[in-house]
């Protein structure tokens, strides 16, 4: 039996992994780490971007673990080609913590590029245990879900659906070379009673924003859409490491008409501002008579994240009285489901980016799934949906 046909089976499939690095150390443990694991497997493994294009062409992966740095053909260059070579793939940069690490690993983001891990430094590689849990566990995230078969009783086909009904999409079924891949789908639930309180209707105090797997290239969509005279200031949980939430930010206020920085310390909020929580330091909001301030601070991470989307929420949800907006875009995990809950409690209205958008549908899907979101809207729709809701509209 097969590497492949022993790790398949009907319950459990595999993501196909191709890995793309020119140090022999790096390339040797991250092929090492995915042979190890249930979930995925390695078809293959390249030394440059021209040897890794030829084989996506080829083998053509689910899942491609890519450097920044190579020779021949980098990262950047390799990207647009490996997204066109092996259409539906997803990449993951693999980039070191340095500011020329994270200003590539941004652009690469916003390229198509579906996620990052964070490299260490060479010669720190061995212990690397950090980098391990990361990347699995994104790449992982990343693998495509199946559409499972529609239902039919006896064999029998379905009977055709009644003028306006919805119509079941036919399935293929895909080839045994090419297992389905398994993965959590959450499933939207129309949105709770409030119970005695009321929805907040005027224009909201704080625009609250968290995000994950995805995040930058939403953010860039979402901030991009915000006209320079937003009333309300704009704060943003963004599950990222140190250095790299203050080149976001720096990326961010190019993209749009709003000044985007990481939040500091005591630093008290203007309307029409960004503030990213720091890499690596939880941020909540605190208020006193001269207005908003936000706090950082290095506490214990909470749903194995720091910053969390999760406190900033609750944070909100307390000196706003629930006259906020939270939304919760692509993202994996659950983080912002308990603070949306308790921004929702006191009147507070949650958007959530839809499915189709959505990198990976897990903190997005988490709210719709728990009944916690107002609206679920498309990225597209998310920008203009957000600005309407703070001019005071519904």
């Amino acid at each position: 039996m097969t590497e492949l046909a022993s790790k398949a089976s009907p319950a459990h499939s595999i993501a196909r992994v191709l890995v793309i690095d020119d140090s022999a150390v790096a390339r040797g443990l991250m092929t090492r780490w995915v042979e190890e694991d249930s979930d995925l497997t390695l078809i293959g493994s390249a030394v440059d971007g021209e040897q890794g294009l030829k084989k996506a062409e080829e083998l053509k992966p689910d899942l491609i673990i890519l450097d920044v740095e190579m020779p021949k053909m980098d990262g950047l260059a390799a990207l647009p080609l490996l997204l066109k070579a092996a259409p539906g793939c997803k990449i993951v940069m693999a980039s070191t913590l340095t500011r020329r690490g994270g200003e590539v690993t941004i652009r690469a983001l916003s390229m198509g590029a579906a996620d990052y891990a964070s490299k260490p430094q060479a010669g720190r590689l061995a212990g690397a245990e950090e980098f391990r849990r990361d990347l699995l566990s994104k790449l992982k995230a990343l693998a495509p879900r199946p559409i499972p078969p529609v239902p039919t009783q006896n064999n029998v086909a379905p009977a055709p659906a009644a003028p306006g009904a919805p119509v079941a999409r036919s399935i293929t079924p895909p080839p045994a070379s090419a297992p389905a891949k398994k993965a959590f789908a959450p499933v939207a639930k129309p949105p709770q009673g409030r119970g005695a309180t009321p929805r907040h209707t005027g224009k909201p105090e704080i625009i609250a924003i968290g995000s994950s797997t995805g995040g930058p290239q939403a953010l860039r969509d979402v901030i991009g859409a915000f006209p320079a005279d937003v009333q309300a200031p704009i704060v943003i949980a963004q599950h990222m490491p140190a250095l790299f939430t203050k080149i976001l930010a720096e990326h961010l206020t190019k993209a749009g008409k709003l000044v985007c920085k990481e939040a500091e310390d005591n630093e008290r909020l203007k309307p029409g501002c960004v503030y990213i929580a720091p890499g690596d330091f939880h941020m909540t909001i605190r208020k006193d008579a001269a207005g908003f301030y936000a706090v950082l601070d290095q506490t214990p991470p909470i749903n194995f994240c720091r910053p969390a989307v999760d406190p900033l929420f609750q944070s909100v949800a307390e000196v706003t009285r629930g006259a906020a907006l939270g939304i919760v875009l692509t993202g994996m995990g659950h983080d912002g489901r308990e603070g949306a809950r308790m921004l929702r409690s006191v009147g507070g209205t949650i958007l959530a980016q839809d499915e189709a958008t959505s990198i990976v549908w897990g903190m997005p899907g988490a709210v719709a799934e728990a009944g916690l979101a107002d609206e679920i809207l498309s990225l597209a729709d998310m920008g203009p949906g957000i600005v309407r809701r703070a001019k005071g509209g519904n």
